[in-house]
């Protein structure tokens, strides 16, 4: 049976779809040179790319601390949720002060992973707020304050705009490789269905070249059978000639029985004998003669047929092979397809 294209989508992950290598190269650049911090996730919140630009405020303060690392995660997953049920980027602010924003990759309709950033301000910060989120976080007031002077202070609108535009970067990337991945496994069962056929036209083939050996072993015994048939003819006409001088033996007989007279009458009942005899040959002779006539004129006619059927099978041998050969040379393309969507 030829398969058609049976991709899960329920089953594709992130990481399958996206040119891992190209979205961290546009991922560092792009934090290095906006001076944002980014990082893209899965569904289930496992990071697909190395942290890009991330500050030592949150990565090395921050989530150090149990209840730090506690409430970011929680701020990811309420950030994270609610850009999923808008379908667009949205920006909010962390619960340590700073400004972030998470962006859904979206393909076909369906969320398989986001982008999450930030880790700026868009104000300057209220230093008696930081001082009060350290104590609570156990860190040292001080360095806490000292760590967040290193935060990039950027215009809302930017920010808004790296959301935006990281979004649009993603998830354009993110469904070229979501066709690429249904093309490549389309060409695949195109690929598995073309072998099939191909399998399938060497099954014929090899049937009909069968076909072909048993038509020409079939002509062979029906030769055989015409040969025999003309050499039973030969032979009948042999022995009619037997038949005929037998005949003119038993007419001689008769002749030189009535020559006799009284004494000739017995051989003139065995001349008679011998001419009935002569006779009744003959007339079987005919018959069998009639008979191989019609057998000889019989296989001729199938010998004619055969080799009629013989030349269409033939003819559908080579159309069969130059079928399976433009259908190997479509199955080499589609192997090519396939390599070059890998």
């Amino acid at each position: 049976m030829l398969k058609k294209e049976t991709l899960d989508f329920s089953k594709i992950r992130l990481s399958e779809i996206i040119d891992l290598d190209f979205l961290q190269r546009f991922q560092d650049d792009f934090a290095e040179s906006v001076g944002v911090a980014s990082i893209s996730v899965d569904m289930e919140g496992n990071p697909i790319s190395q942290p890009s630009n991330f500050r030592k405020f949150c990565m090395d303060l921050t989530r150090k601390s149990s209840e730090g690392l506690r409430r970011c995660k929680e701020c990811d997953v309420s950030g994270g949720k609610i850009s999923a049920d808008t379908g667009k980027p949205y920006i909010y602010g962390c619960h340590a002060g700073l400004v972030d924003f998470a962006a859904p990759i979206i393909v076909e309709g369906r969320q398989i992973g986001a982008i999450l950033g930030g880790q700026v301000l868009t104000e300057k910060p209220d230093l008696e707020k930081i001082r009060r989120i350290a104590f609570e976080l156990e860190i040292d007031p001080n360095i806490y304050v000292e760590a967040l002077e290193e935060v990039e202070i950027l215009s809302k609108r930017k920010v808004e705009k790296a959301a935006d535009l990281l979004f649009l970067v993603a998830n354009t990337i993110s469904q070229m490789g979501y066709n690429r991945l249904r093309i490549k496994k389309a060409t695949e069962d195109l690929d598995e269905n073309i072998h099939q056929i191909v399998k399938a036209i060497d099954e014929m083939a090899g049937s009909s070249v069968q076909v072909t050996e048993n038509q020409n072993d079939l002509n062979n015994e029906i030769q055989t059978i015409n040969t025999v048939s003309r050499e039973i003819n030969n032979f009948l006409d042999f022995i009619k000639k037997i038949s005929n001088r037998t005949k003119l033996l038993g007419l001689n007989a008769s002749i030189e029985a009535a020559r006799a007279g009284h004494v000739g009458v017995g051989f003139g009942v065995v001349a008679k004998e011998i001419q009935k005899l002569a006779d009744e040959s003959k007339e079987t002779v005919d018959k069998i003669n009639d008979f191989t006539e019609n057998i000889i004129k019989t296989v001729d006619g199938t010998v004619e047929k055969g080799k009629e059927s013989l030349i269409g099978v033939e003819q559908q041998v080579a159309a069969i092979q130059e079928i399976n050969a433009n259908i190997q040379a479509l199955a080499f393309t589609v192997e090519n397809m396939v390599d070059l969507i890998v």
